[in-house]
């Protein structure tokens, strides 16, 4: 079936089955391959998009239930205003070690931050929680939100 997919504010039409995940029509129908898969069942974040401004789990999204919606990537993220203050706190605070979580950690540190412009620890904790980091850099993690939102990056 043909649907069209606002991505990172390009209309894109694709030809795939309803139930295909973003996911994969993110990676291999239109490249753009920062959307990482992980665990495929929404549990680890590393495929985390946003949905009209929502963090959600490409992996389990099926293009049926996007299609009619604007779809951001980490390819497009740093040109928010919040997603460029986010990346650079990220480098600042050299966060990434392995790097492979990161854009889906930096998709939903993006969302809280347009959401709770200062946020607690208690606020990152719950929002980042879904979001797994196999190298443990939880703490700058944190340290990077906050720096982002405190206008420093």
């Amino acid at each position: 079936m043909r649907f069209d997919l606002k991505v990172n504010n390009v209309l894109r039409e694709v030809d795939v089955p309803p139930d295909m995940p973003v996911l994969w029509v993110l990676r291999d129908i239109l490249g753009l391959t920062g959307t990482k898969y992980g665990c495929g069942v929404a549990q680890c974040g590393a495929c985390t998009v946003h949905l009209d401004g929502q963090p959600v789990r490409a992996c389990l999204l099926t293009v049926a239930a996007a299609a009619g919606h604007d779809i951001l990537t980490i390819e497009a993220i740093e040109h928010t205003e919040t997603g460029a203050k986010v990346q650079q706190a990220w480098l600042d605070e050299e966060v990434i070690q392995c790097g492979y979580c990161q854009s889906g950690q930096i998709m939903a540190a993006t969302a809280l931050l347009q959401q709770i412009p200062q946020p607690t620890d208690a606020d990152i904790d719950e929002a980042m929680a879904g979001n797994i980091c196999r190298c443990g850099t939880y703490v700058r993690i944190r340290k990077a939100i906050h720096k982002a939102a405190s206008h420093e990056a």
